[in-house]
């Protein structure tokens, strides 16, 4: 019988800085589980489908923490609150798309403690796979939700590849439509990778949904200033109103001049097992003057290409829709 809403031992360590963390990652490797917020890592413990042998708590590392004004635009450390994102000035005046997804996030309580470094290393909510059921994306060999029988309303419509999982987080289409950098750590050495490399589909690696190996850890997100004070627009459509996950979400950012779209980045999240963007809608709007007839353009290109599950074929004009109405409201 499978035990439930007990967490195996583990061993705690509770570095202060990065670098103690990242000595630590080195050591213990895949052995090893980083926790923040711990809302998304404690459910997964209660239900023994994760059985870490180190947890390593990186809530006291102040350095990972705050939103700082760069020359390049901002940098956010990986370790700040959800609250903070959606209440900080200088976000809501430049990069107000990123409060405003980062106020769609669960409940109040849960973005005091979640962050924004969690929300994106997320793993999927597929239940098949958090179940524990043997499926690819947990080294089994064949896909639960892909039958004629499973319930698959939340999951992809769009390029999948064995696992028909998608990405949870609200905050992944925003990174990718201001195209923040993410900057990645391990002993010794630091990289920074484009938003939209960061988020990886089944087809690269089954196994995770970032680029971030064991021994490594995102530590902060720059955004840079080429898209401050742009026209945006985020719109999450779940189930419930509150501590939900987006059947589908819609990020966008527009330049606009003289009533011409000079610049566009669309992305949607909920559709793919990566943020998804949307380059054939961008291009539709990009150099003209946005109307009606264009709007519908953009949403009808937004979904070619996709192919719906058993139970998920209303994600298709819910997606077109958004896209339509992000790109309408933003410009």
């Amino acid at each position: 019988m499978l035990i439930k809403d007990v967490i195996p031992g583990f061993e705690l360590y509770q570095p202060s800085t990065i670098d103690d963390a990242l000595t630590l990652l080195g050591e213990h490797g895949k052995k090893a589980w980083k926790i923040a917020g711990g809302n998304d890592s404690l459910s997964w413990f209660k239900d023994r489908a994760k059985r870490p042998e180190v947890v390593i708590d990186l809530t006291g590392i102040a350095e990972m923490k705050g939103i700082r004004a760069t020359d390049e635009g901002i940098e956010i450390g990986a370790l700040t609150s959800l609250t903070e994102i959606e209440r900080d000035p200088m976000i809501k005046e430049k990069y107000r798309v990123l409060a405003d997804a980062a106020g769609k996030v669960a409940s109040p309580q849960i973005r005091n403690s979640g962050t924004i470094g969690g929300n994106l290393n997320q793993d999927t909510r597929c239940w098949y796979y958090r179940a524990g059921l043997p499926c690819y994306r947990a080294g089994g060999n064949t896909c639960f939700a892909d039958t004629p029988e499973a319930m698959n309303r939340e999951h992809t419509i769009f390029d999948a590849n064995r696992c028909v999982a998608v990405t949870p987080s609200d905050l992944a289409p925003v990174m990718v439509v201001l195209d923040a950098k993410m900057v990645l750590r391990k002993a010794g050495s630091e990289r920074v990778v484009d938003a939209e490399d960061f988020f990886i589909g089944p087809a690269i690696d089954i196994t995770r949904m970032t680029v971030v190996e064991p021994d490594e850890m995102l530590v902060a997100v720059r955004i840079p200033g080429d898209w401050a004070g742009a026209k945006f627009y985020f719109e999450k459509v779940t189930d419930r109103q509150t501590w939900d996950f987006p059947l589908v979400n819609v990020a966008a950012a527009l330049k606009v001049s003289n009533g011409v779209v000079e610049r566009a980045r669309v992305a949607c999240g909920g559709v793919e097992c990566t943020p998804r963007r949307i380059t054939a809608a961008e291009q539709v709007v990009t150099g003209k003057t946005v109307n009606e007839g264009l709007i519908r353009a953009a949403g009808q290109t937004s979904t070619r290409g996709a192919r719906p599950l058993n139970f998920n074929h209303f994600k298709v004009p819910l997606m077109a829709n958004l896209v339509m109405r992000a790109i309408r409201n933003a410009a």
